[in-house]
């Protein structure tokens, strides 16, 4: 827990059980007194690429409202963020059920201990869905990544998908093409606003059930995510639209291995239901100076 000029901000690493891996989240969980100036001060201090803020909460009800911050801007949903958060409040409260009012609407959440004692949340996403990206959209983000076309892999083809808000979904044909990921980041960011994407979802289909990702996120002053679970959310969303499995299905993605930072996000596709569940376990971080 680190102490700002105006609150205490946990600092958490959401979808691992090591606090060397997975993806850094502040949590500030009494922020109904910050200003957006403020959220945004403190987010851009704390440095991790989202910070999730409770600015409204009932714990008789266990329902709260949460803002996101990156470094830059604020986002309307954050899933690494929201289940560090879940999780933070489950140390507080005991684990459980609990509410989130967010953005893009209110979000269900379970959690609960995992085999190894720890805690592990799922959050419900919004409804999600998904479309083919126009070339427009997808061949200038490609050209910054220094892709070709020919390194696609045509099962699962560009789409935008949305679970509270949008990702571009580009799949490398082959593990060695996600592993080499450099890119122009002003360009990037540029292409992004100018299509309302958050993050572009880079991935390699391991099998249909297995996928590792990169998350390239420039729009909030990072480089890359080593784990995003809006991301998770809405790539279930894609999975369900194109058709390539048989729902119900368990889903699993592996995301900042290439950063040495390890995430594992398990997603779960129901039958009757556009929403998507992903679970994940997050850890405190060791003080920082």
């Amino acid at each position: 827990m680190t102490v700002t000029s105006e609150v205490e901000v946990g600092r958490y690493a959401a979808f691992t059980t090591d606090p060397a891996g997975g993806n850094p989240a502040g949590v500030v969980l009494d922020a109904a007194a910050l200003n957006d100036a403020e959220m945004q001060r403190i987010a851009a201090e704390v440095g991790y690429s989202e910070t999730a803020f409770v600015v409204q909460g009932d714990p008789s009800q266990r329902r709260y409202r949460l803002r996101y911050f990156s470094p830059e801007a604020e986002v309307a949903f954050c899933g690494h963020a929201t289940v560090a958060t879940a999780i933070a409040l489950a140390e507080r409260l005991g684990p459980g059920a609990v509410t989130f009012d967010t953005g893009p609407g209110e979000m269900s959440l379970a959690v609960a201990k995992g085999e190894d004692g720890g805690l592990r949340a799922t959050f419900t996403s919004v409804p999600t869905h998904s479309r083919p990206a126009t070339r427009d959209e997808w061949v200038p983000i490609l050209e910054c990544l220094s892709w070709s076309e020919s390194e696609l892999d045509p099962t699962y083809p560009p789409a935008v998908a949305y679970a509270g808000n949008n990702h571009l979904v580009l799949a490398a044909a082959s593990r060695q093409r996600l592993a080499r990921l450099a890119y122009d980041f002003d360009a990037l960011a540029d292409h992004m606003r100018a299509n309302d994407l958050t993050t572009v979802h880079l991935v390699w289909a391991e099998s249909p059930t297995l996928f590792h990702a990169r998350d390239p996120f420039p729009i909030g002053g990072v480089v890359e995510d080593p784990a995003t679970g809006a991301a998770a959310a809405a790539f279930g969303g894609y999975l369900r639209t194109r058709g390539t499995l048989e729902l119900p299905a368990r889903v699993h993605i592996i995301q900042g291995q290439d950063m040495g930072r390890r995430s594992d996000l398990d997603v779960q596709l129901a039958a009757d239901d556009t929403r998507v569940k992903v679970t994940g376990s997050a850890v405190q971080l060791p003080p920082t100076d």
